[in-house]
């Protein structure tokens, strides 16, 4: 008599082999290596999210300090006389209006120089 796991193990292994498709060698196909694969999958997922969100606002602040840098101001002091003149307006909608409307920027530059 052969004893079989069951329904459920037969689920979360096809699962998990849905999971880890196109994975190399037995990471997609031994389920105690698939199983590994996919959890550090999950993590390096994880982190790559937080990443995503660094990596963009380190590129709005570029380009927003080479764009002030156009205007005759460096990015810090560009920043420092928003907080002064409390003019909230943060990285991610200035670099948006720098790329959509590039005079308008040069306006808001002028106007806290």
């Amino acid at each position: 008599m052969r004893v079989t796991r069951g329904k459920v193990s037969r689920r979360k292994h096809n699962k998990l082999a849905k999971q880890t498709k196109g994975y190399r060698g037995t990471k997609s196909r031994l389920v105690k290596v698939a199983k590994e694969a996919a959890l550090h999958a999950g993590q390096y997922a994880y982190h790559g999210r937080k990443l995503r969100k660094r990596d963009a606002r380190a590129l709005w602040i570029t380009r927003i300090g080479e764009a002030a840098k156009k205007e005759g101001i460096s990015y810090s002091v560009l920043i420092n006389r928003f907080k002064k003149e409390k003019i909230e307006l943060d990285r991610k909608i200035l670099n948006e209006i720098l790329q959509k409307d590039p005079e308008t920027f040069r306006k808001i530059v002028s106007s806290v120089k």
